[in-house]
């Protein structure tokens, strides 16, 4: 089982020294939200909490994953970064690849890009991309990451997007993981058929027996089950040692950790010692006895 570290909407100078921390505390790696802005009153709820509400993000601080990203990767050599995640469709893709795959060289492989699709038709209106065709559009957008991580000349031509010969450098050594985030039948089906792995984004733990379930349904009705899948969970299971056995058992290869309430509307008060403290007790007692 690997371990990944959460932080999230807290002084943005905790994040570097909470990630040497997290590596140095034997943690696999560290995943880091997207959000763009906080849209106010939206046409849609917010899918993740019960009652929809999105008002805990106002006043949050978020800085952009993949500068932050950079920056942690900066002082450390062996933690992991996964995005958690970036709301793909609300940007533009040849951008967005040459971000990627910066990321991924400079890091030196140490990147996974968690994607998914923003449940506010706000991030699309104020970036100027389509709502309604943001399925469609994400799937080609990864086709397209893939096409240029490999470094050789790479055309796509498609409804949405038109991208003559073109070639990047430079390019990963390996391809970048790219793990799908949502818990729609969309989601599922987009990370069985084209994922590296899928990201559970937490909610009921009830649930989460099922979608993995349908994964695997899934994965075998595409032809994929033989393929490396990573399923990274969120789980109160995850903070005892049997717990994380349970989850082991269930086909979870990484657990996502936070000590800090993500929902809570007042800001956050946990000074940089006690996040350390939590960080490295959580160490002590689950991950150095998995």
């Amino acid at each position: 089982m690997k371990f990944s570290y959460a932080q999230a909407m807290c002084d943005p100078s905790f994040h570097l020294p909470m990630a040497i921390e997290a590596e140095k505390a034997g943690y696999h790696g560290m995943v880091v939200p997207d959000n763009l802005g906080y849209p106010g009153p939206s046409k849609v709820k917010y899918p993740y909490t019960p009652d929809g509400d999105n008002s805990f993000l106002e006043g949050k601080p978020f800085i952009e994953p993949f500068i932050l990203i950079s920056a942690m990767a900066a002082v450390t050599s062996t933690l992991r970064f996964c995005t958690l995640v970036v709301k793909l469709p609300v940007r533009q893709p040849y951008i967005v690849a040459k971000q990627a795959t910066s990321l991924a060289v400079i890091s030196n492989n140490r990147f996974s890009f968690g994607v998914g699709l923003s449940p506010w038709p706000e991030d699309f209106a104020v970036t100027g991309q389509d709502w309604k065709s943001r399925g469609k559009r994400m799937d080609e957008m990864i086709d397209i990451l893939r096409g240029l991580e490999t470094g050789e000349f790479f055309e796509f031509h498609s409804e949405h997007y038109d991208i003559q010969p073109i070639k990047m450098c430079p390019t990963p050594t390996e391809p970048i993981p790219i793990l799908i985030g949502g818990h729609a039948e969309p989601a599922l089906k987009r990370a069985a058929r084209t994922g590296d792995g899928w990201m559970h984004a937490g909610g009921d733990p009830a649930e989460l027996p099922s979608y993995i379930a349908r994964l695997h349904e899934l994965r075998e009705e595409y032809g994929r089950d033989h393929l490396p899948f990573e399923i990274h969970a969120i789980s109160p299971d995850a903070f005892t040692v049997d717990g994380v056995h349970r989850l082991q058992d269930m086909g979870i290869s990484n657990v996502i950790v936070g000590f800090a309430n993500a929902y809570r509307k007042e800001a956050d008060t946990q000074t940089l010692e006690q996040k350390r403290d939590l960080l490295k007790g959580f160490a002590d007692k689950v991950i150095s006895k998995v």
